[in-house]
């Protein structure tokens, strides 16, 4: 988060100062200049708080050096002078990259705080004990930012969702509403057992999908460069000296040809889709599509699909507390998802029904059409006999269960298909080179 500090000036002259925190500097000025034209202020200035390095000493000790963020480097000068230390130098850290913090870092900060907080300890206690033990900066400060800001009486939900850019915005919204709840422990555990499924999950679609394809592309520039430039510096040796080539030499040159020919075209036809379809996916609309077809891929579209009930029945089961309020959970379970799809359907479909109809919960579910059939009868049960947080949970260890054990077959299916696609090339380019191997000058004529 980049926090700015404004100057105005009100109609009647009186200046006043207040600062924002949002995630970029352009959406900070944007809601300055809202809020001026708001309440007819005239901005006088806008400051970032950026790093400072500084030296400082105290009497003969030795020279300290240290960093600390401020809106001016006087404010750091002024700061360091009160606690009684000589200033010998504050300059502007001039790189400052501040990436966000890798998830497994953000998966241990949720799991310990779950289990100090099942031993009673007071949340601040464990944020600072957390802060000395982190060694992420980004993670760091966020955390010291957050400890500050509560212990000043901020809103939790308001103060965490205020750095969902670090956290990610279903995290931030889990862990502003344990604070806010009576069963903070438990909401840290299920966001904990939330965030850890989800990097499994990634990991394994990565080794499912993402590796795989890398390793094809890879494959197919290499075979790509060989028949494209390797190849025919030695096939034309023999059309020069007008030998006949063999069917396979002959098939390939041709393939050769084609593609040093018409090189602008393919490369086109190589970069032109991906780039497209990345473009197209960035889009609301494309995004939603590209979900939906997701679900339907061959093998992987049914464990995605799972998967995304698992989530869905999960987060629902944690902050589900009765009939009267369940529009809520289900509106963030389906934020949570992470499929754009999926949760259109259940904001778009099942929510309405639920509201304007009076509809009950498995049949809007039903008329979404994005929860299996089981999903469905065991909702439908747990909706009978008055049970559906449980029986949420159930389907999500169930579906959990299920995708870990098929994830693990398919990948060990995909990489044996792979070493297959790998076998049959480096075989066609081996008969293809053996091929070249045999053509044999013709014999010269006695005249």
């Amino acid at each position: 988060m980049i926090e700015l500090r404004f100057t105005a000036q009100k109609p009647n002259g009186q200046l006043i100062t207040g600062a924002i925190s949002e995630p970029t500097f352009r959406k900070g000025k944007n809601k300055i200049q809202n809020l001026a034209k708001k309440n007819q202020l005239k901005i006088q200035k806008i400051e970032k708080k950026v790093a400072y390095l500084y030296k400082i000493k105290r009497g003969r000790e030795k020279a300290i050096r240290g960093e600390q963020r401020a809106y001016s480097k006087a404010e750091v000068e002024n700061a360091l002078r009160k606690l009684g230390y000589e200033v010998l130098s504050v300059n502007r850290k001039l790189l400052e990259f501040n990436f966000n913090p890798p998830q497994q870092d953000i998966v241990s900060f949720v799991k310990i705080s779950a289990e100090l907080l099942d031993q009673k300890l007071p949340y601040s206690e464990i944020l600072t004990l957390l802060i000395n033990d982190i060694q992420n900066k980004t993670l760091k400060e966020t955390l010291k930012q957050i400890n500050n800001e509560l212990k000043k009486g901020a809103d939790s939900e308001t103060t965490f969702l205020r750095y969902q850019s670090v956290f990610g915005k279903f995290t931030a919204y889990m862990l502003g509403l344990a604070s806010k709840s009576g069963n903070m422990a438990e909401i840290y555990k299920a966001t904990a057992k939330f965030l850890e499924r989800q990097q499994e999950f990634k990991k394994n679609l990565r080794s499912a999908l993402i590796t795989p394809m890398v390793t094809l592309f890879v494959l197919f520039l290499a075979v790509l460069f060989y028949v494209g430039y390797i190849f025919p510096e030695t096939a034309k040796l023999f059309l020069k000296f007008d030998i006949p080539l063999p069917p396979m030499t002959a098939a390939t040159l041709k393939i050769s040809d084609f593609l040093m020919n018409n090189g602008f075209l393919v490369a086109l036809v190589l970069i032109a889709p991906p780039i497209a379809l990345w473009r197209f996916g960035k889009t609301k609309k494309g995004r939603v599509i590209i979900d939906r077809y997701m679900l339907k891929l061959p093998i992987m579209g049914s464990l995605i699909h799972k998967t995304l009930i698992e989530v869905f029945c999960r987060v629902f089961y944690t902050l589900y507390s009765g009939s009267a309020e369940s529009i809520e959970p289900i509106r963030i379970a389906a934020e949570a998802s992470g499929n754009a799809y999926f949760e259109q359907q259940i904001k778009n479909v099942a929510i309405p029904l639920m509201i304007k109809k009076g509809v009950g919960i498995t049949e809007s579910f039903e008329a979404s059409g994005v929860f299996t059939e089981t999903a469905i009868s065991r909702f439908h049960s747990g909706e009978e006999t008055g049970t559906i947080k449980n029986t949420a949970f159930q389907l999500a260890n169930y579906y959990e269960s299920e995708t870990v054990f098929r994830l693990k077959n398919v990948i060990e299916l995909i990489q044996v298909g792979i070493a297959m696609v790998i076998m049959v090339v480096m075989i066609g380019l081996t008969l293809v080179s053996a091929e070249t191997a045999t053509i044999s000058p013709k014999s010269p004529t006695m005249g």
